[in-house]
């Protein structure tokens, strides 16, 4: 570890900042020409189970003109220790929506599950974003992309378009948690990084701790049930 006064610390930060505000520019360059792809109609009716029963994909925009869509991975029949620590891991931050929504914008988790066990599930969590099962509705929907997936539709009257997907990392655009991180002295603390040499590195996953995602040990410890039936 290199020590320096406050002068040489700055101008060390400084010549690192141009770099960043270059990425900031080109990130801009690149949501530029998101909203420049071309669209893919959707099926409107596509078949959703919300907590009223069956919708459409439409009836899912809440009569707003956009929807971003997280297609949560779920393992039915297993009990919550067993879901998906990735999907519990991203859509755990995903919490006030009304920036989205004064833009136009609804949020939505259109789970891979059923609905009656995967809403237990949410409950559980203590999410409050609208939930709604696509199981019936994904060869259509996800069209074989995933396994999990982030995609954003426009409305356009009764017509729906897709007109952006990603999974993978791209769906770190939900979460806060790897930015700070990537803030900090020691990063994620992930092998894949490019760190110095002796900096501590994570064993296991952020996401799952003693056999559980790791966002489920607050409720468990504060005496909610995590039964799905």
């Amino acid at each position: 570890m290199q020590i320096t006064d406050r002068a040489g610390y700055q101008a060390e930060l400084d010549t690192l900042r141009l770099r960043e505000k270059t990425h900031t520019k080109e990130g801009d360059a690149i949501a530029a020409a998101r909203r420049r792809l071309p669209v893919v109609e959707v099926d409107a009716g596509a078949k959703l189970i919300g907590p009223n029963g069956p919708v459409t994909l439409l009836d899912a925009f809440e009569g707003r003109e956009q929807l971003i869509g997280y297609y949560h991975m779920w393992f039915t029949g297993q009990p919550a220790a067993k879901q998906c620590e990735g999907c519990t891991f991203f859509n755990t931050q995903v919490r006030e929506l009304a920036y989205l929504h004064s833009r136009g914008v609804t949020y939505a988790t259109l789970c891979q599950g059923p609905y009656e066990e995967s809403e237990r599930y949410r409950e559980f969590m203590g999410w409050d974003v609208p939930w709604y099962s696509a199981a019936e509705s994904l060869d259509t929907l996800l069209a074989g992309r995933g396994p999990f997936a982030l995609i954003c539709y426009l409305r356009e009257g009764d017509r729906v378009f897709e007109t952006y997907w990603t999974t993978g990392r791209g769906v770190e655009a939900m979460d806060q948690t790897y930015g700070l991180l990537d803030l900090t002295r020691y990063g994620r603390q992930e092998p894949w990084e490019d760190s110095p040499e002796g900096f501590p590195q994570l064993k296991g996953s952020y996401a799952r701790t003693n056999g559980r995602p790791t966002a489920q040990w607050p409720r468990v410890n504060a005496g909610r049930s995590d039964a799905l039936s």
